[in-house]
């Protein structure tokens, strides 16, 4: 790896290890094994720095999902039982990833403050939604442009509420089959 590569690394372990706010640009020059100066070099600034890692954590974390889903969802499920199947899946990932769920939720309190996060999550927001909508629902990108983006804006609704929850009383999330309880209790 080059010195940018090393500076992303290390300030993603920052990320994990001390969030968004708390890490410092000696932190990850510490953790990259890379000088401070590199930070200015390669990005301009600790800020642009984090940002990257923190969106690069994102795609990995999406991308791992879609594999994991794509392995364990039967071609033939029906929608609940896809849904169950990704719930469960999110759930496992809530674990694995927490201190990127909290980085996160730490970013939301602050982003009056952080113009450029927040465009870059609106942008991220935008894909995630297709995103997930693809992999929860088996929805198939552009077919339905309004069913993608209801379908995405919906999971997206229900990931955020179940991980603020998951976040405060993990041994209290839901499984996917009492999501799915849930769900059908609305439209019985």
């Amino acid at each position: 790896m080059g010195n940018r590569e090393d500076l992303l690394a290390g300030a993603k372990r920052c990320l994990i290890e001390k969030g968004y706010s708390r890490t410092t640009a000696r932190d990850i020059a510490n953790a990259s094994g890379v000088s401070l100066a590199g930070i200015g070099y390669h990005f301009k600034s600790k800020e642009a720095l984090m940002n990257e890692a923190l969106f690069e954590a994102m795609r990995e974390w999406g991308d791992d999902l879609a594999a994991t889903l794509m392995a364990d969802v039967q071609p033939d499920a029906t929608p609940l039982e896809r849904f169950e199947t990704a719930w469960d899946r999110v759930v496992e990932s809530f674990t694995r990833l927490r201190p990127l769920w909290l980085t996160q939720f730490e970013l939301l309190g602050q982003i009056d403050h952080l113009p450029e996060v927040r465009e870059q999550l609106v942008q991220a927001t935008g894909e995630a939604r297709l995103g997930l909508a693809e992999l929860f629902e088996g929805v198939e990108l552009g077919g339905d442009p309004e069913r993608e983006r209801l379908a995405g804006a919906l999971y997206q609704a229900l990931l955020t509420g179940f991980l603020s929850q998951w976040l405060l009383d993990p041994a209290g999330a839901l499984s996917g089959r009492e999501v799915v309880t849930a769900l059908r209790s609305f439209t019985s």
